[in-house]
């Protein structure tokens, strides 16, 4: 498809983009991938093992005939252009290429490791591994984060029997390697991946002074502060004016034999407090589900956020992830400003990323259509 430079350079001249420096620095990393990917042999670059012999992993495989591409740790802070360079990397890639947020993507792996032991395989990891091998070449993932121990403990070896397998990955972080998992449960255990990531991945820092999704805002008022009288009575007024005045019913949200409940919906907008969201046990794929099924969510009441608020904090860090990807149009009030919600104290860094996010959120062009059919564990 050519070059992620040339195409950086073309939406730069169409006025799609504005020029950044730190971001020019970087596209000779991930054109050297894409050439390398283009040059693989015939026998590696054409259709992707299918069958018994991917499954089993039988046929030519990269790294039996010595073709192996090293990939790419682009990690830097918030805003800075990396998740558009993904997307840049998957469109312009030669081979199948898959372009996926990191927590949606472990989401899915857990969900077919799940499976696998179900049908009593020893290593649970390999065959979802190959799954996904038999189907792309390169994986290009945005805000590789890991936080969940469930996620820590696998990760090393899905990453070893995809890159054995061929298969070229490409991601995006807010934080150098050996910061990934910090302070974890058993962190011992996963510092092997950090030494697989250095090994077999070229690691860039994406050293840009630019927020880019900073003055973005163009829109009417989405983030409502202080969550006082006025705030709720100026959601109430969103909420009329977004369902046309229908009346709320209980929203029910169906998740892997089990359920959770939202207290207010119309068609595809709903309504919820912070608590009703944060404060129970949800999970990654509950949140999913939800962005999936809304169009439009207005959350009230947004605490102020700390280490005394930690599991409810680390959960609204979650959901926003999932209403980003999905690009659901969100409207909130909150105790202060995206920035100062979660001013200082353990989970303030990992913040960051989240208060961007909730920035462009609030531009005028965010979120559509409903999200649609959420991923199917079988197609990972």
């Amino acid at each position: 498809m050519g070059k992620i430079s040339d195409l950086y350079r073309e939406r730069v001249a169409s006025g799609k983009l504005e020029p950044d420096a730190a971001q020019q620095a970087v596209l000779p990393h991930l054109d050297r991938v894409l050439d390398d990917l283009a040059q693989l042999p015939a026998a590696t670059s054409g259709k992707p093992r299918s069958g018994w012999r991917a499954f089993f992993g039988g046929g030519s495989s990269p790294a039996e005939s010595g073709a192996q591409v090293k990939g790419l740790y682009l990690w830097g802070g918030v805003g800075r252009g990396k998740s558009m360079l993904m997307d840049m990397m998957a469109e312009a890639s030669p081979l199948p290429a898959r372009r996926v947020h990191f927590h949606e993507f472990m989401q899915e792996i857990q969900v077919g490791l799940n499976e696998a032991r179900k049908r009593g395989d020893q290593d649970a990891v390999k065959p979802v591994a190959m799954a996904v091998a038999a189907k792309v070449r390169l994986l290009c993932f945005d805000e590789m984060q890991i936080t969940d121990i469930a996620d820590a403990m696998i990760v090393g070896r899905l990453f070893q029997v995809l890159l054995d397998q061929g298969v070229v990955i490409v991601t995006t972080s807010n934080r150098a390697p050996e910061e990934l998992y910090k302070n974890g449960l058993n962190r011992q255990l996963f510092l092997p991946f950090i030494a697989l990531i250095r090994e077999r991945m070229d690691v860039v820092c994406l050293d840009s002074q630019t927020d880019h999704r900073q003055g973005r805002s163009t829109g009417g008022q989405v983030w409502f502060t202080p969550a006082n009288a006025a705030a709720r009575e100026a959601l109430d007024a969103v909420w009329a004016e977004e369902t046309q005045g229908a009346a709320p019913t209980p929203l029910v949200i169906e998740m892997k034999g089990r359920s959770f409940d939202l207290p207010a919906h119309a068609g595809d907008v709903a309504r919820a407090g912070f608590w009703d969201l944060c404060g129970k046990p949800l999970g990654a794929a509950d949140y999913l589900a939800l962005a999936q099924r809304v169009r439009v969510l207005i959350i009230d009441g947004v605490p102020r956020l700390s280490s005394a608020n930690y599991n409810e904090a680390k959960r609204f860090v979650t959901l926003i992830d999932a209403l980003y990807e999905a690009k659901v149009r969100l409207f909130a009030s909150a105790a202060d400003e995206p920035e100062l919600l979660y001013a200082e104290g353990e989970g303030s860094f990992e913040f960051e990323r989240t208060a961007s996010r909730l920035r462009e959120m609030q531009d005028a062009d965010w979120g559509g259509e409903a999200g649609g059919q959420p991923p199917n564990p079988r197609d990972i």
